[in-house]
């Protein structure tokens, strides 16, 4: 399990990728789309187009990490998005 602690900031991408992209491609992502760093430590999240499936990467150190989660009855619930923003409770 992973448990960031306070200090990790998480980034998601609010729109669907595609899911056959690996390390390097969401990498790519969090640079072009998210104008971001993806070796500064954060968390950054992707959903696939159906929402049963996420995608998280992050740098630990000495390495790039990505984990995958699919839900086999249901669907992730995803709040709106707002100016481009979405808002997540840290329950969430």
């Amino acid at each position: 399990m992973i448990t960031p602690s306070h200090k990790v900031r998480i980034f998601v991408a609010s729109d669907p990728v595609d899911f056959r992209k690996g390390h390097d491609g969401l990498a790519a992502l969090v640079q072009s789309h998210l104008r971001q760093k993806p070796f500064d430590g954060s968390v950054y999240v992707f959903r696939a187009k159906r929402a049963d499936r996420l995608k998280l990467i992050y740098w630990d150190g000495s390495g790039l990490v990505m984990a995958y989660k699919r839900l086999e009855d249901n669907s992730f619930t995803w709040p709106a998005v707002k100016n481009g923003v979405m808002r997540l409770e840290p329950a969430q």
